[in-house]
């Protein structure tokens, strides 16, 4: 037996609380989607012979007026031949046509309600039944997600990564060693762009002496 007992089951039931009580959620969409859809089967096969038995009912009905119409005529020929006694025979068998008419009609009735309802529970469970398929792409999806996360998880935290990066920084150290060492063959010698700048420095520093000296001059003469 699946996991609903009965067609009003499933119309009725709440797919959340059931996922909320599941232990394992996707497994019990697929079995909520896999028992509505041979719902729908069995329930759209339920509904085609209910309409064909309706169809069949409707040709008994449709018989029985015509009997009841027949019987009439005949009742008027009896009489129009003062057979009272055919008459009142065919008047019998007249009111017995109607009455099983009556009770065919009825049961019509009653199947096109029954009808009508099964068309409502359908829709219901069509719109149940999108509702889990849609949450069942929407879980596959998460799931997928996760998967992809775990793996990058377990990338991050694996051992060869850390030994990788642990290399890394050993050649940056040796890098950072090799760079001290040039720097100190270096240190102490001037290069060419080094002696420019001292130069520059040094024409700078006579221009300001000359202008001190002028302007000692200067103040030497005014007084």
């Amino acid at each position: 037996m699946g996991i609903f007992s009965r067609f009003s089951d499933i119309v009725n039931s709440n797919i959340n609380a059931l996922l909320d009580k599941a232990e394992d959620p996707e497994k019990m969409v697929r079995l909520i989607i896999q028992e509505m859809e041979d719902t729908l089967v069995e329930v759209r096969s339920s509904s085609a012979k209910t309409i064909a038995e309706k169809k069949e009912l409707q040709r008994v009905v449709n018989r029985l007026h015509e009997e009841v119409n027949d019987w009439q005529a005949k009742a008027e020929l009896a009489l129009s031949k003062d057979r009272d006694d055919l008459a009142r025979a065919a008047l019998i068998e007249r009111q017995k046509a109607q009455t099983q008419a009556d009770a065919v009609s009825r049961d019509i009735a009653n199947l096109d309600e029954h009808i009508s309802k099964l068309q409502d529970e359908v829709s219901q469970l069509q719109e149940k039944l999108a509702d889990a398929k849609a949450r069942q792409k929407s879980m596959l999806m998460r799931q997928q997600t996760v998967a992809n996360r775990l793996e990058v998880k377990k990338t991050l935290d694996s051992t060869k990564l850390n030994d990788a990066m642990y290399r890394f920084e050993r050649y940056e150290q040796k890098i950072d060693n090799l760079e001290a060492q040039v720097e100190a063959y270096d240190l102490g010698k001037k290069t060419l762009k080094d002696e420019f700048a001292e130069l520059a420095a040094q024409d700078k520093i006579d221009h300001e002496l000359a202008a001190l000296k002028a302007k000692i001059q200067q103040g030497s003469k005014d007084a």
